[in-house]
């Protein structure tokens, strides 16, 4: 599989297929990049808005589907200090989880957990030193490369992946960038160095990741495609070609996604904002939409 095409069609080809109608709800969140907490943990910033937006979440009852890049596992060595770091996160995903309505694929950044093996050794459990015993976490949990979302009455598709297929080096060389990453870029990330190669900060990888994804999508038939990966928040006018980024958790000061909910897909955002008293609070803000699904759909 050395093209674009050919990785994304294979995605979409093995993808899980999640069926769903104008009642069920969703909210798809990428590249949270959850770290150890350390000064190159650039979730850390957003931790506290991304809690209570899953939070709020799994309260109404939505799914959450996690874009790829969940994990930082470039810049740490292992998911153990990354739990512990964001135990309450984890916490809250096991719900989630129990209850059937996480559903996780992987990126470029957690590329290890396409093994079975590796998810089952590393995600099963966590020892809990208050018990000192082996905890359950997310038993039996499967990562995928792709979910795609079909509608029961009108056979709508929505084809969900992280995005780096349109993304040669980092998908086929992410061991040598995990590498570069660990032993020159996180030490420069503190220091405000950016790496080169990721999409989300040089600019000309990115258009021509997007690029290459619009031509897959015109393709096929217009597919509502929804990524993550270049971490730019994308959401297309009815009748453009059907590209949509849900954003990424670690913007500054904020976090993007998209909901699915009563037919219709939206691009919202959440922040911290101040009231009148001068105090804090956690907002949602809707950036686009809500458009219905069925104004994307090509005959």
């Amino acid at each position: 599989m050395f093209s674009s095409k050919k990785r994304l069609d294979n995605a979409y080809k093995n993808a899980k297929v999640i069926d769903f109608d104008d009642d069920s709800k969703f909210i798809l969140f990428s590249d949270c990049h959850r770290g150890d907490n350390s000064f190159a943990d650039d979730f850390a910033n957003n931790r506290n808005i991304y809690f209570h937006a899953l939070k709020h979440y799994y309260d109404q009852g939505f799914q959450y589907c996690e874009l790829g890049d969940g994990d930082e596992l470039w810049e740490n060595l292992s998911f153990d200090s990354i739990l512990n770091a964001h135990r309450n996160v984890y916490m809250l995903m096991k719900l989630f989880h129990k209850r059937n309505r996480l559903h996780m694929i992987w990126g470029n950044h957690d590329m290890v957990y396409r093994n079975p093996n590796y998810v089952k050794k590393h995600l099963s459990t966590y020892f809990e030193p208050k018990v000192d015993e082996n905890i359950e976490l997310f038993s039996n949990i499967t990562y995928h490369e792709g979910l795609v979302l079909k509608h029961c009455m009108t056979g709508q598709e929505l084809f969900l992946t992280h995005g780096h297929q349109a993304d040669w080096w980092n998908f086929l060389f992410w061991k040598w960038s995990r590498f570069m990453v660990r032993v020159l870029w996180k030490p420069l990330n503190v220091m405000g160095i950016a790496d080169p190669t990721s999409p989300a900060k040089n600019y000309k990888e990115l258009i021509k990741i997007e690029r290459r994804t619009k031509k897959w999508i015109t393709e096929n038939n217009n597919l509502i495609t929804i990524v993550g990966h270049t971490h730019r928040p994308r959401f297309p006018e009815p009748g453009n070609i059907a590209f949509f980024n849900d954003g990424s958790c670690v913007h500054p000061r904020s976090i993007t996604g998209i909901e699915i909910e009563n037919g219709a897909i939206s691009l919202i955002k959440w922040q911290i904002a101040t009231k009148d008293d001068g105090t804090l609070q956690i907002v949602k803000d809707l950036l686009e939409g809500p458009v219905k699904l069925l104004d994307y759909k090509t005959e």
